[in-house]
């Protein structure tokens, strides 16, 4: 076996393809830090290489996506490559909410291939007084 073919080639779990899977046929899955403060649940995830307009994010009260495409810069062909572990092509990552959120007062930025998603969390203290009618 040649050192440098493509059977020999080892890829991260989350790139890891069957032999009969070419790797145009799926996504790349995003690697992301969920975390909360008092009042926001945050996701971050380093998506460099790729313009914000080319990124597409969708919020519910308990889901957040994260879908995109990172072209890539110039083509290789693939017995070219001593190693290959950036990722090229389409990416996506569902990540489900430890609580509910208000979807409609979300955020998000990008700064130097950091996104970052800010969720206001609902709050579950809630009250509302109501009177009682006659």
């Amino acid at each position: 076996m040649d050192f440098f073919s493509d059977d020999n080639k080892e890829l991260t779990p989350a790139l890891a393809t069957s032999k009969k899977q070419d790797k145009n046929d799926y996504d790349g899955q995003l690697t992301v830090d969920v975390y909360q403060t008092d009042n926001d649940i945050v996701i971050q995830s380093t998506i460099a290489g790729v313009d914000q307009s080319n990124i597409d994010i969708s919020v519910t009260n308990d889901m957040v996506t994260i879908k995109g495409r990172r072209p890539s810069p110039e083509k290789v062909r693939p017995s070219d490559y001593y190693y290959q572990e950036l990722f090229w092509g389409p990416f996506s990552r569902s990540i489900i909410l430890p609580e509910d959120i208000d979807s409609d007062n979300a955020k998000a930025s990008m700064k130097n291939g950091l996104l970052t998603i800010s969720l206001p969390k609902l709050s579950k203290s809630r009250t509302k007084k109501i009177k009682i009618s006659e």
